[in-house]
Protein backbone atom coordinates (compact mmCIF):
# COMPACT_ATOMS: atom_id res chain seq x y z
CA UNK A 1 0.00 0.00 0.00
CA UNK A 2 1.34 3.42 -0.94
CA UNK A 3 2.02 6.02 1.73
CA UNK A 4 0.62 9.53 1.76
CA UNK A 5 3.13 12.06 0.47
CA UNK A 6 3.22 13.88 3.80
CA UNK A 7 4.41 10.62 5.40
CA UNK A 8 7.19 10.24 2.82
CA UNK A 9 8.51 13.81 3.01
CA UNK A 10 9.40 15.26 6.40
CA UNK A 11 11.82 18.20 6.24
CA UNK A 12 12.25 18.06 10.02
CA UNK A 13 14.08 14.74 9.57
CA UNK A 14 16.05 15.63 6.44
CA UNK A 15 15.94 18.38 3.78
CA UNK A 16 17.36 16.08 1.07
CA UNK A 17 15.24 13.93 -1.26
CA UNK A 18 15.77 11.84 -4.38
CA UNK A 19 12.77 12.28 -6.68
CA UNK A 20 11.86 10.33 -9.84
CA UNK A 21 9.03 11.02 -12.28
CA UNK A 22 8.25 8.67 -15.17
CA UNK A 23 6.22 9.05 -18.37
CA UNK A 24 3.26 6.91 -19.41
CA UNK A 25 2.02 5.58 -22.79
CA UNK A 26 5.55 5.20 -24.18
CA UNK A 27 6.02 8.96 -24.16
CA UNK A 28 9.44 10.51 -24.67
CA UNK A 29 11.12 13.22 -22.63
CA UNK A 30 14.09 13.38 -24.97
CA UNK A 31 16.13 11.27 -27.35
CA UNK A 32 15.19 9.57 -30.62
CA UNK A 33 12.28 7.20 -31.18
CA UNK A 34 13.51 4.55 -33.60
CA UNK A 35 9.98 3.31 -34.21
CA UNK A 36 8.51 6.61 -35.40
CA UNK A 37 11.84 8.15 -36.47
CA UNK A 38 11.08 11.24 -34.39
CA UNK A 39 13.57 13.21 -32.33
CA UNK A 40 12.47 14.55 -28.95
CA UNK A 41 15.82 16.02 -28.02
CA UNK A 42 14.36 19.53 -27.76
CA UNK A 43 12.18 18.47 -24.83
CA UNK A 44 15.22 18.07 -22.61
CA UNK A 45 15.69 21.83 -22.75
CA UNK A 46 12.05 22.29 -21.70
CA UNK A 47 12.80 20.48 -18.45
CA UNK A 48 16.09 22.29 -17.84
CA UNK A 49 14.48 25.69 -18.37
CA UNK A 50 11.53 24.85 -16.15
CA UNK A 51 13.74 23.52 -13.37
CA UNK A 52 15.81 26.71 -13.51
CA UNK A 53 12.67 28.84 -13.21
CA UNK A 54 11.18 26.81 -10.36
CA UNK A 55 14.47 26.78 -8.47
CA UNK A 56 14.55 30.58 -8.63
CA UNK A 57 10.99 30.78 -7.24
CA UNK A 58 10.75 27.92 -4.74
CA UNK A 59 13.03 27.73 -1.72
CA UNK A 60 14.23 24.37 -3.03
CA UNK A 61 17.73 23.73 -4.37
CA UNK A 62 18.63 21.22 -7.08
CA UNK A 63 21.71 19.25 -6.03
CA UNK A 64 21.78 17.00 -9.12
CA UNK A 65 19.55 15.90 -11.96
CA UNK A 66 19.48 13.50 -14.89
CA UNK A 67 17.01 13.44 -17.78
CA UNK A 68 16.38 10.10 -19.44
CA UNK A 69 14.22 9.29 -22.45
CA UNK A 70 11.14 8.36 -20.40
CA UNK A 71 11.85 9.62 -16.87
CA UNK A 72 14.00 12.04 -14.90
CA UNK A 73 15.79 12.16 -11.56
CA UNK A 74 16.17 15.11 -9.18
CA UNK A 75 18.10 15.35 -5.93
CA UNK A 76 16.48 18.22 -4.04
CA UNK A 77 17.25 20.18 -0.89
CA UNK A 78 14.26 21.79 0.82
CA UNK A 79 14.93 25.08 2.60
CA UNK A 80 12.74 26.79 5.20
CA UNK A 81 10.64 29.82 4.22
CA UNK A 82 9.67 30.83 7.78
CA UNK A 83 11.86 33.95 7.66
CA UNK A 84 10.42 35.18 4.36
CA UNK A 85 8.44 38.42 4.52
CA UNK A 86 4.85 38.61 3.30
CA UNK A 87 5.81 40.55 0.18
CA UNK A 88 8.71 38.24 -0.60
CA UNK A 89 6.31 35.30 -0.54
CA UNK A 90 3.76 37.06 -2.73
CA UNK A 91 6.37 38.23 -5.24
CA UNK A 92 7.73 34.70 -5.55
CA UNK A 93 4.33 33.06 -5.93
CA UNK A 94 3.21 35.65 -8.49
CA UNK A 95 5.94 34.42 -10.85
CA UNK A 96 3.98 31.18 -11.21
CA UNK A 97 0.34 32.08 -10.55
CA UNK A 98 -1.82 35.17 -10.65
CA UNK A 99 -2.39 36.69 -7.21
CA UNK A 100 -5.91 37.25 -5.84
CA UNK A 101 -7.18 40.83 -5.88
CA UNK A 102 -6.63 41.34 -2.15
CA UNK A 103 -3.01 40.24 -2.44
CA UNK A 104 -2.50 42.71 -5.26
CA UNK A 105 -3.92 45.48 -3.05
CA UNK A 106 -1.54 44.45 -0.28
CA UNK A 107 1.41 44.51 -2.68
CA UNK A 108 0.43 48.00 -3.87
CA UNK A 109 0.19 49.29 -0.28
CA UNK A 110 -3.44 50.24 -0.77
CA UNK A 111 -5.77 50.93 2.16
CA UNK A 112 -7.28 47.68 3.43
CA UNK A 113 -9.62 46.66 6.22
CA UNK A 114 -8.45 44.41 9.02
CA UNK A 115 -10.55 41.56 7.61
CA UNK A 116 -8.91 41.93 4.20
CA UNK A 117 -5.43 41.92 5.72
CA UNK A 118 -6.31 38.79 7.68
CA UNK A 119 -7.33 37.04 4.46
CA UNK A 120 -4.05 38.06 2.81
CA UNK A 121 -1.98 36.80 5.73
CA UNK A 122 -3.73 33.43 5.58
CA UNK A 123 -2.94 33.21 1.87
CA UNK A 124 0.67 34.18 2.56
CA UNK A 125 1.02 31.28 5.01
CA UNK A 126 -0.44 28.92 2.42
CA UNK A 127 1.90 30.16 -0.31
CA UNK A 128 4.84 30.05 2.08
CA UNK A 129 4.25 26.35 2.72
CA UNK A 130 3.88 25.70 -1.00
CA UNK A 131 7.19 27.39 -1.78
CA UNK A 132 9.02 24.77 0.27
CA UNK A 133 6.86 21.86 -0.86
CA UNK A 134 8.32 19.18 -3.13
CA UNK A 135 4.79 18.16 -4.12
CA UNK A 136 4.03 21.66 -5.42
CA UNK A 137 7.45 21.87 -7.07
CA UNK A 138 6.81 18.64 -8.94
CA UNK A 139 3.26 19.67 -9.79
CA UNK A 140 4.45 22.91 -11.38
CA UNK A 141 7.21 21.08 -13.24
CA UNK A 142 5.19 18.16 -14.58
CA UNK A 143 2.12 20.18 -15.52
CA UNK A 144 4.15 22.50 -17.71
CA UNK A 145 6.02 19.70 -19.48
CA UNK A 146 2.87 17.60 -19.92
CA UNK A 147 0.96 20.53 -21.43
CA UNK A 148 3.69 21.20 -23.99
CA UNK A 149 4.23 17.53 -24.84
CA UNK A 150 0.50 16.79 -25.25
CA UNK A 151 0.10 19.83 -27.48
CA UNK A 152 3.03 18.69 -29.61
CA UNK A 153 1.73 15.09 -29.76
CA UNK A 154 -1.83 16.30 -30.41
CA UNK A 155 -3.26 14.17 -27.63
CA UNK A 156 -4.86 14.47 -24.20
CA UNK A 157 -4.50 12.71 -20.87
CA UNK A 158 -1.66 11.94 -18.50
CA UNK A 159 1.89 12.40 -19.70
CA UNK A 160 3.50 11.48 -16.37
CA UNK A 161 2.53 8.80 -13.90
CA UNK A 162 0.14 10.22 -11.32
CA UNK A 163 2.61 9.94 -8.42
CA UNK A 164 6.27 10.81 -8.44
CA UNK A 165 8.57 8.63 -6.38
CA UNK A 166 10.54 10.20 -3.53
CA UNK A 167 13.17 8.82 -1.19
CA UNK A 168 14.43 10.62 1.90
CA UNK A 169 18.22 10.94 2.13
CA UNK A 170 18.80 10.78 5.86
CA UNK A 171 22.55 11.33 6.06
CA UNK A 172 25.51 12.58 4.04
CA UNK A 173 26.36 9.09 2.82
CA UNK A 174 22.86 8.62 1.43
CA UNK A 175 23.01 12.04 -0.21
CA UNK A 176 26.33 11.36 -1.92
CA UNK A 177 25.18 7.90 -3.01
CA UNK A 178 22.02 9.33 -4.59
CA UNK A 179 23.95 12.09 -6.35
CA UNK A 180 26.47 9.58 -7.68
CA UNK A 181 23.64 7.34 -8.89
CA UNK A 182 21.91 10.22 -10.65
CA UNK A 183 25.14 11.38 -12.28
CA UNK A 184 26.59 8.00 -13.27
CA UNK A 185 23.63 5.70 -13.98
CA UNK A 186 22.90 7.07 -17.50
CA UNK A 187 26.49 6.46 -18.59
CA UNK A 188 25.73 2.78 -19.13
CA UNK A 189 23.71 3.80 -22.18
CA UNK A 190 26.72 5.49 -23.72
CA UNK A 191 25.01 8.84 -24.15
CA UNK A 192 25.94 11.49 -21.61
CA UNK A 193 26.11 15.20 -22.13
CA UNK A 194 27.44 17.75 -19.66
CA UNK A 195 25.14 20.67 -18.91
CA UNK A 196 26.97 23.71 -17.61
CA UNK A 197 25.99 25.11 -14.20
CA UNK A 198 23.29 27.74 -14.09
CA UNK A 199 24.49 31.33 -14.65
CA UNK A 200 23.05 32.32 -11.28
CA UNK A 201 22.76 30.07 -8.25
CA UNK A 202 20.83 31.89 -5.50
CA UNK A 203 20.71 30.52 -1.95
CA UNK A 204 22.98 27.58 -2.74
CA UNK A 205 25.67 26.71 -0.23
CA UNK A 206 29.01 25.20 -1.17
CA UNK A 207 27.84 21.84 0.10
CA UNK A 208 24.90 21.76 -2.31
CA UNK A 209 26.76 23.30 -5.23
CA UNK A 210 27.34 20.36 -7.54
CA UNK A 211 27.83 19.94 -11.26
CA UNK A 212 24.54 19.42 -13.02
CA UNK A 213 24.30 16.76 -15.67
CA UNK A 214 21.54 15.94 -18.06
CA UNK A 215 21.61 12.56 -19.73
CA UNK A 216 19.41 11.10 -22.36
CA UNK A 217 19.11 7.51 -23.44
CA UNK A 218 17.36 6.40 -26.61
CA UNK A 219 16.06 3.00 -25.53
CA UNK A 220 13.23 2.79 -22.96
CA UNK A 221 14.00 0.77 -19.86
Amino acid sequence: MTLARKQQICVEETPYYHVVSRCVRRAFLCGFDRLTKRSFEHRRQWIIDRVKLLSSVFHIDVCAYAIMSNHYHLVLKVNDTKNWSEKQVLVSWSQLCALPYLCQKFMNNEVMTNAEVEVVLKLVEEYKSRLMSISWYMKMLNQDIAFKANAEDNCKGHFFESRFKSQALLDERALLTAMAYVDLNPNQWGQSKLILPYPTQPRRTQRTLVSRHSRCRDSHQ
